[in-house]
């Protein structure tokens, strides 16, 4: 059952709530000429203590909508005298520098209103706020224990912290309010399981049920963000309830539990009020046959060209790399306009380098600011008047989160400018353009019933005090992520936690012990509060993998941990310019053998490249499949580049491209591969392989899933090696050259167990290693800090390994935390349900596969087939080997014309 229910339009307010206070009402009105697009409706939602969603634009007052009325009220409790030395609103963000942001910008409410207050003759106290994150100093932490703030601004791992510290949790006792911010962002990953669960044990703990407020820019599905944010709530239980209010613990009996219900929330959406003005641009008008330095000389002339029309801009790559490229061709090519007044923000750079961009940007000093995703988020970077983006943001949601910093003052236009220089990026970049401007997002997944993060919670539960095994589970259950939590896992859990699966030898010790005539459990142990406190969070440590040949033991370079996970035995890739056999990974090195006449079967950037939403794919599938019913109904070429211009908001350079591509792949091979119907190229290469291209448009998540399921059913019939590519746009499976039996082979997929296939896949994978020692860490079983001594991430990895062998010759592959290293990579890191979906497709038909034999390659395989060779050859020599392609592609559809 569900209670959550969108805000009525009829009832926005023009002015405050009634009930406000005079001095706030004052203070408010001096400062702002009116109420803002969210306003209107959460000031008096919160006021009235009902819990709100506020989607809404970056810049649209979102933030004030979540704290106004809450800071009414505090100002009425201290002018009522009962405002105490307490916790009464929390903050959660998922960035400490937004912590601080927050923190700045509630300074002037705080005095403004409280100077206000006096002048109007009303005594009122301060009202604190302050900032508790792992930046945080010790004298600050005692500090705030002697004399807590009234606002606690923080984020999810320092709530962990807070709620297991014996005498600071006494202070939100009396929580009134929970704020999570960019709330899209936390729920799409285990930082949101482990807040989901936070959350529930605060509401728990708390003498009332604080009023939930969830804040973003961008939310879909916006109703199950809704119910993440709230959580769910049971009628009766029955077993014996624990609680524990100071030192005191009681017993009490309880009735029994019915159906779990979604606590109530209105949804605010006012997220399509601000508008975008966006458009996808080409700097050429022939993205193939420009040679590569005519297109990087005009694509950054545009680039500067669009800087120098603006006071300030945000330029977004797609990966770090990429951003130190743009800053530094930038300064070359103009360095009379670029010096200190350009800078690169990125998530490898130091905490000191990152904020000296940011108050840079923020004071004016900084007329162009370069990122990957670190400014993705509302970190305050003062007025940004363009944002560009450098290719495509893989995702609608996050494309509107980047344009969205810009126009950052009510009522102001986000601006941005999509450029792009590759004929797949022009056709992502378009659709995302429309579906930005007409607010159709693409859907996150949330994570559910992660064993790992359950795990560490349990361990922190137990260390505030005793509890009943099925209360316990109850609580756990309200959480979002939890509410379909299998009984049978949980004690799975609570048995590995109580040391019952015997794993002293490998020293991983019970946390918790277990009365099972009482049904209660509780703290093993006094290291298991300093073990839960020092280990807390779900970020793993990452580190690079030293590459060194076998034998002759030759250091080779270094490579990162996420390209790693696409690593199997034999797999060919390339590392300072040359290419190497992947052998076999020990600890942190990784040992191969130089293959130096090998095509490379990986490119080395792989890792660094953000994936498609599947949503965003299907749009494009949509986009093909509109394209081509207009070149099946005669429609003349430049009619249709004109509608593909007018409907998707590009300049005629891009239009031109997009129209060019699909009208060649259709002209080629007689038909435009798209969501539902898909064609399969099997192409023989010079190499003499065999290459089937698959022309899927869902996403490299869903299709990594599915090429892994297909080589394994491939590996089964053939004992050669399977060599995959996997891309946004399709994926190929490599063969030697032997008969396959193609149909054969998809009977196989649609009649096997997907989960089963792809576990067996990825069972002896590198992935599956890693993985594994992120789950272990998270759990508590490979213990990063103990005893004032840090593991690295080398001895972390060693521990993992041994740890995964132990328990697969003991346990198999049923115990709780080798079974959630599943469900991450199948659920989280590839989309396994959406997999699901396609080839339940193949089995009704509902999507079609079409196999065709080619001797020379497609247009739309182009970019998929040299992804092989990007590494090894120079981009010079990438471009000619694409324009060689597509001139026999050309001759062949020139031949058929006539």
């Amino acid at each position: 059952m569900s209670n959550i229910k969108f805000v009525d339009e009829n009832e926005a307010s023009e002015t405050l709530p009634e009930g406000f206070e005079p001095y706030v009402k004052d203070w408010f009105n001096s400062e702002f000429p009116g109420l803002s697009a969210p306003q209107k409706y959460s000031f008096d939602l919160i006021h009235n203590e009902e819990n709100a969603l506020i989607s809404a634009p970056t810049g649209s007052g979102k933030t004030l909508s979540a704290f106004m009325s809450a800071l009414n009220e505090l100002f009425h409790m201290g002018e009522k005298g009962e405002l105490e030395d307490k916790v009464y609103v929390l903050y959660v963000s998922p960035l400490r520098a937004l912590s601080n942001d927050i923190k700045r910008n509630l300074e002037d409410p705080l005095k403004g209103i409280k100077q206000k207050a006096e002048e109007n003759g009303y005594d009122v106290p301060e009202v604190r706020s302050a900032v508790r994150t792992g930046d945080t100093t010790d004298a600050e932490k005692s500090k705030m224990r002697e004399k807590p703030p009234h606002i606690m601004i923080t984020t999810p791992e320092s709530l962990g912290i807070i709620l297991d510290s014996p005498k600071f949790r006494e202070k939100f006792r009396d929580i009134k309010y929970v704020i999570t911010d960019e709330i899209h962002s936390l729920s799409e990953n285990k930082r949101g399981v482990h807040l989901s669960l936070s959350l529930e044990r605060l509401e728990e703990m708390a003498n009332g049920s604080p009023t939930r407020i969830g804040l973003s820019a961008t939310q879909a599905p916006i109703d199950e963000i809704a119910k993440y944010l709230v959580g769910f709530e049971t009628g009766q239980e029955t077993g014996t309830k624990i609680t524990e209010r100071g030192d005191e613990v009681k017993t009490q009996e309880i009735s029994s539990r019915q159906d779990y219900s979604s606590r109530g929330c209105t949804i605010v959406d006012v997220a399509a009020s601000k508008e975008i003005d966006l458009e996808t641009i080409s700097p050429v008008k022939d993205l193939i046959y420009t040679e590569p330095g005519k297109i990087n000389e005009e694509m950054y002339r545009k680039i500067h060209e669009l800087i120098q029309e603006h006071e300030s801009t945000i330029i977004f790559t797609n990966t770090r790399s990429a951003t130190e490229r743009v800053v530094n061709n930038l300064k070359e090519r103009f360095p009379d306009n670029y010096d200190e007044n350009i800078g690169a923000h990125h998530s490898s750079m130091s905490r000191e380098e990152r904020l000296n961009v940011e108050e840079k940007l923020k004071q004016g000093k900084m007329k162009v600011g370069v990122t990957s995703t670190s400014l993705e988020l509302g970190v305050d970077i003062g007025a940004v008047d363009l944002v560009l983006q450098l290719g495509s943001p893989k995702g609608v949601a996050r494309g509107i989160q980047r344009v969205g910093r810009s126009g950052h003052q009510i009522g102001e236009k986000a601006k941005g400018k999509m450029i792009v220089v590759d004929r797949d990026d022009a056709k992502e970049c378009s659709v995302l353009t429309k579906c930005a401007k007409e607010d159709e997002l693409d859907k996150i997944q949330i994570p559910t019933n992660c064993l790992d993060v359950l795990a560490q919670h349990i361990v922190g539960m137990a260390c505030n005090h005793k509890w009943s095994v099925d209360h316990a589970f109850n609580v756990i259950r309200k959480s979002y992520c939890y509410t379909d939590l299998d009984l049978g896992e949980y004690e799975d859990v609570l048995k590995y936690l109580a040391g019952e699966y015997e794993l002293e030898d490998q020293n991983v010790y019970r946390k918790i012990w277990i009365d099972r005539e009482e049904n209660i459990f509780g703290k093993s142990g006094k290291m298991t509060r300093v073990i839960y406190m020092t280990n807390i969070g779900t970020i793993p440590d990452e580190s690079g993998y030293d590459v060194e040949t076998r034998g002759d033991k030759n250091y080779v370079g270094t490579l990162d941990e996420e390209f790693l996970d696409h690593l199997n035995k034999g797999d060919i890739f390339t590392l300072g310019g040359s290419t190497y056999e992947f052998r076999y990974a020990r600890g942190m090195k990784v040992f191969v053998d130089p293959r130096p006449k090998k095509q490379p079967t990986v490119p080395s950037w792989y890792s660094e490249r953000l994936p498609l939403s599947y949503d965003l794919g299907v749009k494009i599938g949509e986009f093909r499949q509109s394209v081509e019913k207009q070149i099946d109904l005669g429609a003349e070429d430049q009619d249709i580049v004109s509608w593909i211009r007018q409907n998707y908001y590009l300049d005629s350079n891009t239009a031109e491209a997009i129209y060019s591509y699909v009208n060649e792949q259709k002209k080629f091979l007689g038909k435009v591969s798209n969501h539902e119907e898909i064609t399969v190229e099997r192409y023989i290469d010079d190499d003499n392989r065999q290459n089937f291209i698959f022309h899927t448009i869902y996403g490299r998540r869903t299709h990594d899933a599915l090429a892994r399921i297909l080589a394994h059913l491939l590996q089964k019939r053939i004992s050669s090696n399977i060599g995959m590519v996997i891309d946004d746009n399709g994926f190929i499976i490599t063969t030697p050259r032997r008969p396959i039996d193609f149909d054969k082979l998809i009977r196989q997929l649609e009649e096997c167990e997907l989960e089963k296939e792809l576990k067996s896949a990825i069972k002896k994978t590198e992935l599956m290693k890693r993985r594994f020692r992120h789950v272990a860490g998270r759990s508590l079983m490979i213990l990063r800090n103990y005893g004032g001594n840090s593991k690295t991430v080398g001895q972390q990895q060693m521990k993992g390994h041994f740890l995964l062998s132990a328990i697969r010759n003991q346990h198999g592959e049923d115990f709780p935390m080798v079974k959630e290293t599943y469900r991450e990579i199948m659920e989280d890191a590839m989309d396994i349900k959406h997999t699901r979906e396609v080839v339940e497709g193949f089995k009704n038909d509902e999507i079609t596969l079409e196999l065709i034999d080619s001797n020379v390659p497609s247009p739309f395989s182009h970019n998929l087939l040299l992804q092989e060779s990007t590494d090894v050859i120079k981009m010079e020599d990438k471009k000619e080997r694409l324009q060689q392609l597509h001139k026999q592609v050309i001759e062949r559809i020139e031949q058929r014309e006539n």
